[in-house]
């Protein structure tokens, strides 16, 4: 009986053990990859933006419309892809709690890459910002006009398309309703 009895306890023990947590990103950023030159590296972060260590494996991650298995050790993964000029960057990583998106500007000055977070509320507003400009001031109609086509043809030049814009805004919108 005390064989028994200590033969499951041992089983259950080990059972107990041998469950691991599921290891999810949910917050991640953007950076220069300090090993390669023209690339960038995704870091697995928490929400005081500190590397989360114990992110290990294979994770899949959109950027700019591509699927890619990336490769996390310690919670960083190198994106493999040069980056010839400044452009948007947008990665996107859906787990079971949802899909949580990026949008970045690489801006190359210098042989280095400097990311810039581009908010969603910055996506809309700038848009907004004109159409209430043109609105208010009828003789600011056709200047305003020129500014947005000048801001339409900068963000499709840089690689900002018109559905990941719009992509993106959504993404920060159900971000702030879950």
């Amino acid at each position: 009986m005390k064989k028994l009895f200590l033969t499951c306890a041992f089983v259950i023990i080990a059972v107990t053990f041998a469950l691991a947590d599921t290891i999810a990103i949910n917050h991640f950023v953007v950076t220069e990859n300090p090993f390669a030159k023209d690339e960038v590296a995704i870091k697995a972060v928490d929400t005081a933006g500190i590397t989360q260590e114990n992110v290990t494996g294979l994770f899949t991650f959109t950027v700019n419309g591509f699927t890619e298995q990336l490769n996390f050790d310690k919670g960083v993964a190198f994106y493999r892809h040069k980056i010839e000029k400044s452009s948007f960057v947008y990665t996107r990583h859906e787990n079971d709690s949802g899909t949580h998106s990026m949008l970045y500007y690489i801006y190359r000055h210098d042989s280095k890459l400097t990311p810039v977070k581009i908010s969603w509320i910055v996506l809309i507003s700038i848009p907004l910002g004109l159409i209430l400009l043109g609105y208010l001031f009828k003789r600011f109609i056709i200047i305003a006009l020129i500014i947005f086509c000048i801001f339409l043809y900068f963000n499709h030049s840089s690689g900002l398309s018109i559905p990941t814009f719009f992509q993106s805004i959504i993404d920060g919108l159900k971000g702030m309703f879950s």
